[in-house]
């Protein structure tokens, strides 16, 4: 810790198992549960699979080949690598920048989720109704019932008189109204909101606690956030599994539509999937890899971790379709009705079907835990992506002892945190 202490040699992974959970914590992700299943319904069933892994044979796994070679034989991140040809170093800034962009929203999305995991742990989840002080005359919860003059049994008389253009759920406004507090636009900001602020200052706090020591706490820590989501999918996907409607659903997932096939737009996502889904073309890999032994079998890791993430991608289809055809059923509607992406899937719809199940609480829990660690998982190697270039390009100041970079890696935490504050805003 003294100011002294001479420059350490290149911190190195503790086994290679460490250095294939990070690249797999960083790869899975949020979008392999609310992205990939939905991108399956919306371009053919089952039939995107075959551009999908098509992609990932031709483009995926030489594009993983290529970035682990890099970085592996010239133990640099993703902005000194470029000493190679200096001509391509705005490529490397270009992805450190990319990677703090996505860092600063990723912590929000799961701020959201601790919001609501937090949330979960009462006796009945709160977007279960629809007779909240936030909830309006718009929201639908199944208890009312609109054939009668009044829905709501005399607990709601200023809606009688009210023309209703459409109905929203009970989730639908807890997620906007309760959780965002959402106005009517950027124009109208209305400060901060204080507790979802602090749910992100949270994220941020144990990221830093996770990556003060760089890779040699991160190897650590991802034999638990890398390994515990697939334990939560699979008890999902029982619980999934023994729903009513659960065939409609996966039977929705799979079925396949060979016409899509001949669409250019369908097999445009199926490669954007998989740039996004392997996080290649961002820095990661190539910092990951920086800390490897030089003679590391990289051909090996490369063919392996984009199998297990495409795998996990299918997977994970099977956990969400199965309930949304439970909600389906419920409903007695088509799948498609109730199919969503995004924080739609995650925040309104898969929220709902949770409310209607028995013990519901118990499964929000589990649910949002999943989320909460495949977030963390990749937001651990994210940020540890911008701070392995940002140290290696001034690694003659940073480097100069531990504090200062201690010091530096929280002021990296801290300024993401700062600027992720307009995204806290109402």
């Amino acid at each position: 810790m003294d100011d002294t202490e001479p420059k350490q040699e290149r911190a190195a992974w503790g086994s290679q198992l460490e250095f294939i959970l990070t690249c797999v914590g960083f790869a899975v992700g949020l979008g392999n549960v609310w992205r990939f299943p939905y991108l399956c319904f919306k371009n053919g069933g089952g039939a995107f699979l075959i551009p999908y892994f098509i992609c990932m044979v031709i483009i995926g796994i030489p594009m993983f080949y290529l970035e682990l070679c890099l970085g592996q034989f010239c133990s640099l991140g993703p902005l000194k690598v470029w000493r190679i040809n200096p001509l391509f170093k705005g490529l490397g800034l270009a992805m450190i920048i990319v990677s703090a962009l996505v860092a600063i929203y990723y912590a929000v999305i799961i701020a959201y989720c601790l919001y609501f995991l937090v949330a979960s742990m009462q006796s009945e989840v709160p977007w279960k109704y629809c007779d909240n002080d936030w909830n309006t005359c718009d929201c639908r919860d199944g208890n009312q019932n609109d054939s009668l003059i009044d829905p709501w049994n005399g607990t709601r008389p200023e809606c009688l008189n009210m023309t209703y253009t459409h109905t929203k759920s009970a989730s639908d406004e807890y997620f906007n109204h309760k959780v965002l507090e959402k106005t009517s636009g950027m124009d109208d900001m209305q400060g901060v909101k204080w507790t979802l602020t602090l749910c992100n200052l949270f994220v941020w706090l144990l990221t830093f606690i996770v990556l003060s020591r760089g890779i040699k706490s991160l190897g650590k820590v991802v034999y638990f956030s890398a390994t515990f989501p697939y334990i939560l999918l699979t008890a999902l996907l029982i619980r999934g599994l023994l729903l009513e409607g659960h065939m409609e659903g996966i039977t929705f997932y799979l079925t396949p539509d060979w016409s899509k096939l001949t669409e250019a737009s369908v097999w445009s996502d199926a490669a954007v999937q998989i740039f996004y889904s392997l996080g290649t073309c961002q820095g990661g890999l190539i910092a990951m890899a920086s800390y490897n032994q030089f003679k590391n079998n990289t051909l090996r890791d490369s063919l392996l971790i984009p199998v297990i993430n495409c795998l996990t991608s299918f997977y994970a289809g099977f956990v969400i379709f199965s309930v949304l055809g439970f909600m389906a059923h419920k409903k007695n509607t088509s799948v498609d009705q109730v199919v969503d992406e995004g924080p739609g899937l995650a925040f309104v719809v898969y929220p709902e079907a949770l409310a209607q199940m028995p013990i519901s609480p118990l499964w929000a829990v589990l649910f949002f835990i999943m989320m909460m660690t495949l977030g963390f998982s990749s937001l651990f190697s994210i940020t540890e992506t911008v701070i392995t270039g940002l140290v290696d390009q001034m690694g003659d100041f940073v480097e100069k002892s531990n504090r200062r970079l201690y010091i530096f890696r929280f002021c990296i935490c801290a300024l993401f945190f700062l600027l992720g504050l307009p995204m806290t805003t109402k």
